[in-house]
């Protein structure tokens, strides 16, 4: 599949990448992927966004500058393959040379500056990355032009995602809690009110729709001490009262709360920390990285990677509404010791199926045939956020692990984990069938090697 690009952008396109004095004027330090995704990490931190949210942001922020990249790159799927409805940048309207890759990873700033709630604070981040460039050598014009080209790959962008219901939102019916046995209540210590009940209305990227992969239903919800859902919760409680430091470790490691409370007396403290989907998205940087896949297969990895966390989280959204299942510390609380404490702090949400399980698994599948299967890696992606590093022999070790830990958290029954694994294993099959598989070509989608640019 190829993108349709006009004769002189493709003209401009070689002499800019083959020329002597061109290759003067390129960046004497390859660009990184990965530092414009640290810096769009950190604003969402800052912002406090919601893993449903923050897994949006991701999506879109990638796709502009995926786009900028596949048009200038042999073999690579366009973005109108990868995410139904979106339409074609246009590129071949551009008649001025520019550096796609300048262009692609300034569309991931400018995409997130558009976006995200504070995002003005990053048109520093473009001046900076543009005055770098320009120290070292790279001409004016070709900056200028570059920037021009990752405008209008964001807008692009940003006009496509208006059309997703997220401006809607607000407008829908208001979420009450309902107090009743078996269903999900705001737990403490800030008693939070639900994130993002109408989730389901968003519009998914490669998914058909929200309840298109819903999961077989959870347990039955029961007091009674022999029977199935009192075993599950019983379970909860005494793998907390009993974890090895190793299990501690592994709950900790994958916490990624956006926004936890401690309190200690009439004080309350809350420590910022990533999603679980901007996790994923730093394994996916660091193993790109780890494989020297270069520049461009790191944006389509970032890019896919995305959109899997995207049509993931409006999934396991669309199971937790639908069956508002309660959660661990209400139902052992108020059932088995008015004492116990979670280890972790319980999100403001319903139980049933576990975020972490359907997207760590969706991802672990995607990732895995993007980069490869039983690839060790030592994630320290956490470290900035108060967690150690931990190795890992393949992805779906790593989501396996990021699964359980909601278990060892006391935050999630053993069935919404097992359940969640089977649902984020087979959106990340059917994103793999759908779009990525059916584009692969050559080696640009398995070699290491940088792809050369289009002719």
């Amino acid at each position: 599949m190829t993108n349709k690009i006009g004769l002189a952008t493709l003209a401009l396109s070689a002499l800019f990448y083959t020329g002597a004095s061109a290759q003067q004027r390129r960046p004497a330090a390859p660009l990184d992927p990965a530092k414009a995704l640290d810096i769009i990490n950190m604003t969402m931190v800052h912002d406090v966004i919601s893993p449903p949210s923050a897994a949006r942001y991701y999506a879109y922020s990638m796709l502009g500058a995926y786009g900028i990249v596949a048009a200038h790159t042999r073999n690579l799927p366009t973005p109108q393959h990868l995410v139904k409805g979106f339409a074609d940048l246009r590129l071949d309207t551009v008649k001025a040379a520019y550096d796609y890759q300048v262009a692609a990873y300034y569309s991931m700033l400018e995409t997130a500056r558009l976006l995200l709630p504070s995002g003005e604070n990053l048109a520093e981040e473009e001046a900076s990355f543009l005055q770098g460039l320009a120290k070292q050598g790279v001409a004016a014009g070709v900056l200028s032009q570059s920037a021009r080209v990752g405008k209008l790959a964001a807008a692009a962008v940003v006009k496509f995602s208006k059309g997703d219901h997220y401006a809607q939102l607000s407008a829908l019916k208001r979420y009450t809690p309902v107090r009743a046995e078996g269903n999900w209540y705001p737990t403490p210590p800030a008693y939070l009110e639900a994130v993002e009940p109408n989730w389901k209305t968003i519009r998914p990227l490669v998914i058909d729709s929200a309840s298109g992969f819903r999961p077989a239903a959870p347990c039955a919800f029961s007091k009674d001490t022999t029977s199935a859902f009192y075993r599950q919760a019983l379970a909860v409680y005494k793998v907390s009262k009993h974890l090895t430091t190793e299990q501690l470790e592994i709950a900790q490691f994958w916490d990624c709360n956006p926004f936890a409370i401690n309190t200690s007396g009439h004080m309350s403290i809350g420590f910022k920390k990533i999603s679980p989907g901007g996790h994923w998205m730093n394994i996916a940087a660091l193993v790109a990285r780890q494989q020297k896949v270069g520049f461009d297969k790191t944006v389509y990895v970032l890019c896919a990677e995305g959109i899997t966390l995207m049509d993931s989280f409006i999934s396991t959204w669309d199971a937790k509404y639908a069956t508002n299942r309660i959660r661990p510390e209400t139902y052992l609380n108020k059932y088995v010791n008015v004492k116990w404490q979670p280890v972790l702090q319980t999100p403001p949400f319903p139980e049933y199926t576990s975020g972490h399980a359907v997207v760590s698994n969706a991802s672990a599948e995607v990732l895995t045939y993007l980069l490869g299967d039983k690839i060790a890696y030592v994630d320290d992606t956490e470290i900035p956020f108060g967690s150690g590093q931990r190795p890992f022999k393949s992805f779906r070790q790593a989501a396996a692990e990021a699964s359980v830990s909601r278990f060892y958290g006391g935050i999630h029954y053993m069935d919404s984990i097992e359940s969640g694994n089977e649902q984020g294993k087979k959106i990340g099959r059917y994103i793999v069938a759908k779009v990525l598989a059916p584009a692969a070509t050559g080696k640009a989608l398995t070699g290491s090697s940088q792809p050369a640019p289009r002719k």
